[in-house]
């Protein structure tokens, strides 16, 4: 049974609509204060980060006054990358972070991302526990009014996230010489990534760094990566880098002005790893991954595995079977060996340490030949449209005519109202035949 208002990525939806109201914030905010109280500990801590959307403003204090309600006590820590909140929760031994995103979607969606005191997202369990807390009576789970959680905002928390980042890496590790195109999607990580690649000797020319409350994401950052294609050809930079909304994703682009998808980075850090001994047990793709990184993993002898698609199902495999790489080609990658969630910056400086000797990103990230693939989003107003017998029946025909040359992928967006139509193949013109078969039984 699927989630009430979770989805593969936390709570998400369009503001003013549905679950994203100020209502509901109190509401979720209370439930998750009432699961994650520690009576154990004398003070209960949630901090609470955010990107650059406008309505921010407005679901925040909401969400502050269900946690105050329940008895936690408030962190704020205002616009922070998604990983840079998970780090912090277990820096300062906060019962749980809150993120206030709605990631790589457009300005008047927003929602939430919820991590336990490990830094790890929920599981479907916790998730399902917190949902039944939401839609019980309210004042069960309020607390004495000389229990009441207290409010403070913290402005370092980007300083303290770059410090963390820094840690990882040798003293001595610097990008001086080294010049970088930077798309930070007038998102999350407007802050925090220039600063670090500046503080570490680079020059840096920074796009997508003036968020107004409206253009997070609109044609900027790793959905459109076009920005960062044509800078670094124009100001001749060795590599360009690009962010979502709340930068746990990254899309890069080599000198030539060639995507790297996320495919390509875990192609390329499966093999550097493996070389230097410290990746362990293999990689954790998804369902979406391309085939062509598997033949490649497969060729290198380096185990690969598909989860669900969603970086926190990978990062439960990647748990479960003790691995430390794995993601998504659209560019969620986690390092096990740093991170418990997407980390664009932390990826992009991994990267950008495997280039300081002079490497091109050209021979470094153009790791395996990808096969053929063509996505396609098929917005609707029900997503349950594909369980119908004309849409079964299409998906049975094109699987049909796709046989043993290929492969199709058809699921239910998990964090926008959408069918997501993954076709694979040498043969384009049969991926493209395929996808229309079903197009048309959805529309």
């Amino acid at each position: 049974m699927s989630n009430k208002y979770f989805g593969t990525d936390g709570i998400r939806g369009t503001v003013n609509q549905g679950n994203i109201t100020g209502e509901k914030f109190f509401k979720f905010g209370l439930a998750a204060a009432t699961y994650f109280k520690n009576q154990k500990r004398k003070k209960q801590i949630a901090i609470i980060a955010k990107d650059t959307r406008l309505s921010g403003y407005t679901l925040e204090p909401a969400l502050v006054s269900g946690l105050a309600s329940g008895g936690m006590h408030i962190f704020t820590l205002g616009p922070l990358p998604t990983n840079g909140l998970a780090m912090l929760t277990k820096l300062m031994k906060a019962n749980m972070g809150i993120m206030i995103t709605a990631s790589h979607n457009p300005y008047y969606d927003n929602g939430l991302k919820l991590f336990g005191p490990d830094g790890l997202k929920l599981s479907d369990q916790i998730e399902k526990k917190i949902e039944k807390l939401i839609d019980s009576k309210n004042t069960k789970q309020l607390t004495n009014p000389n229990l009441l959680g207290r409010v403070k905002r913290l402005e370092d928390g980007n300083d303290k996230y770059i410090k963390i980042l820094k840690r990882n890496f040798p003293s001595n590790f610097n990008l001086r010489g080294t010049k970088i195109v930077l798309d930070c999607g007038n998102g999350a990580g407007y802050i925090a990534a220039p600063r670090l690649l500046k503080n570490l000797g680079a020059k840096v020319i920074s796009i997508g760094i003036k968020p107004n409350g409206f253009n997070i994401n609109h044609k900027c950052g790793s959905t459109y990566p076009r920005n960062i294609q044509s800078a670094v050809k124009k100001y001749k930079a060795h590599v360009g880098i690009s962010f979502d909304g709340d930068a746990d994703r990254i899309i890069m682009c080599d000198e030539n002005g060639k995507i790297v998808d996320g495919d390509q980075i875990i192609a390329m850090l499966a093999r550097r790893w493996k070389l230097k001994k410290i990746l362990k047990g293999g990689v954790i793709g998804t369902l979406m991954s391309n085939y062509g990184l598997e033949i490649f993993l497969k060729k290198e002898k380096i185990k690969f595995l598909r989860s669900q698609v969603g970086d926190r199902y990978v990062k439960e495999k990647m748990k479960k079977l003790n691995f430390n790489l794995g993601g998504e080609q659209s560019g969620h990658v986690i390092l096990g060996k740093f991170a418990t969630t997407g980390d664009g910056l932390m990826v992009a400086l991994e990267v950008l340490f495997s280039l300081r000797k002079g490497k091109k990103a050209s021979h470094l990230l153009n790791v395996f030949q990808p096969l053929p693939q063509v996505l396609e989003n098929v917005i609707v107003k029900d997503k349950n449209i594909i369980n119908e017998a004309r849409c079964k029946k299409a998906i049975k025909i094109a699987n049909k005519l796709m046989h043993r040359n290929g492969r199709l992928l058809i699921r239910k967006s998990g964090t926008e109202p959408k069918i997501r139509i993954m076709g694979e193949s040498y043969d384009r013109n049969l991926i493209l035949k395929c996808i229309k078969i079903i197009k048309k039984s959805i529309k």
